[in-house]
């Protein structure tokens, strides 16, 4: 529960209240080329766990979150090109916009929090983005992000660590009482 003594959101409450809405809050991003050591001081001092990566044009090209960084995936990939991890940038484990499910801003408007964790817990990931159209350009535009460990902390449920099963697991047992 949050200090006042409840929870902000339940399990039916609309998801837009558990959105991360980057028309109101300002998305953190890092370039393609920053090394890891950068992505990670911009995480820290940022108080995030999830970087939008941009290219050359600004344009969004993928996402990295702490998992990325800090897991073992950095130096399975520094030993699989026979190099050290120091060598390794954002852009090499970042995931590929087109590798991020996605969500339209329509279909989170008719959804309800627990449509969320459900979808995130059948695909097995920490983040869903959401996906709106600039109504300046008419060109599709990263509107938002789901945050499974954002879900929680809005149903008060500390959650912790990398483990995905066992945050899935809090979340539930949170909804359950």
């Amino acid at each position: 529960m949050c200090a006042s003594g409840y929870n902000l959101i339940g399990a039916d409450s609309p998801a837009i209240e558990a959105m991360t809405d980057f028309s109101r809050v300002t998305a953190v991003t890092v370039n393609a080329a920053a090394s890891l050591a950068e992505a990670n001081a911009m995480m820290i001092s940022r108080g995030v766990r999830l970087l939008m990566v941009s290219g050359a044009d600004d344009q969004v090209v993928g996402l990295i979150t702490a998992r990325d960084i800090l897991g073992e995936k950095p130096m399975q990939l520094a030993l699989a090109r026979g190099g050290k991890r120091d060598d390794l940038t954002v852009k090499d484990l970042m995931v590929a916009v087109g590798n991020i499910d996605t969500l339209y801003l329509s279909e989170v408007m008719n959804a309800r929090v627990i449509d969320i964790l459900n979808a995130l817990k059948s695909q097995g990931r920490q983040h869903i983005m959401v996906e709106d159209v600039d109504p300046a350009t008419g060109l599709p535009r990263v509107r938002g992000i789901f945050s499974a460990t954002q879900i929680g902390r809005l149903l008060g449920v500390p959650v912790l660590g990398f483990e995905l099963a066992s945050t899935f697991a809090e979340i539930e047992a949170a909804l359950a009482n």
